[in-house]
């Protein structure tokens, strides 16, 4: 039998990082004036109503957890996925708290969440998929989006070589590359593709009639993903 340690602390990683928002205040995205050049109403972020995923997964992993202490605590299938879960989750706790001082460190911690989310991911088991892998799954999948977004803004916000328009681009090639890979590797977790189609559709109510050419990249990226999703779930 495992030790139960590990799923001690994934719950208690879980609970901070769900109590985060409340805290710190809340997070309603980076203040145009934290960059250089201020960004306003950046072509790369989807609209706001996207965010709204974030009360499913913080409700998912937390009944996940919860599952995984009091039922799966010793339970062998689920013991790969904690360390990862405990390395994304314990810092995304204090993601807020970043974000509201500096994009640019926000930004590195959204990938040190992301990598050790998809690590997660890929050792979750294929028994109990509704409590484990598929929270983690859509968790990871909003990452994917968030963390390219930030590329995007950083971009644009320091004026890199482009404008907001070519780094919107850019970060919808990325976001698209690294969940096509992701997919193809696991061959499952739909949620995973779900979560990401969420926020390209986002990204096209944004730009649908203030840039069309970001706004049909965003569709054709979602209709890749789906069908990447589709052989996921099937």
């Amino acid at each position: 039998m495992m030790d139960p340690v590990k799923a001690i602390l994934v719950f208690v990683a879980t609970l901070f990082f769900v109590l985060s928002p409340l805290m710190s205040g809340g997070f309603s995205g980076f203040e145009p004036g934290q960059f250089p050049i201020p960004q306003e109403n950046p072509p790369v972020q989807p609209a706001g109503y996207a965010f709204g995923i974030w009360g499913l997964i913080y409700v998912w992993l937390m009944i996940s957890a919860g599952v995984g202490l009091f039922l799966r605590a010793k339970d062998e299938t689920w013991e790969p996925a904690r360390l990862p879960l405990i390395l994304s989750l314990g810092p995304g706790a204090a993601w807020i708290g970043v974000a509201s001082i500096s994009p640019l460190w926000a930004s590195v911690l959204l990938w040190l969440m992301l990598a050790m989310a998809i690590w997660a991911l890929a050792r979750t088991p294929f028994t109990d998929r509704w409590t484990l892998q598929a929270p983690v799954a859509v968790y990871a999948g909003w990452l994917t989006a968030a963390s390219w977004v930030a590329v995007g803004l950083l971009g644009g916000g320091y004026g890199l070589f482009f404008g907001p328009v070519v780094w919107a681009l850019i970060a919808l090639a990325g976001a698209l590359v690294t969940g096509a890979l992701v997919l193809l590797a696991l061959d499952r977790a739909p949620e995973y593709g779900g979560a990401l189609i969420w926020a390209l559709v986002g990204v096209i109510v944004a730009n649908a009639t203030t840039t069309p050419i970001i706004a049909f990249a965003a569709i054709a990226g979602a209709v890749l993903i789906g069908l990447l999703t589709v052989r996921a779930a099937t």
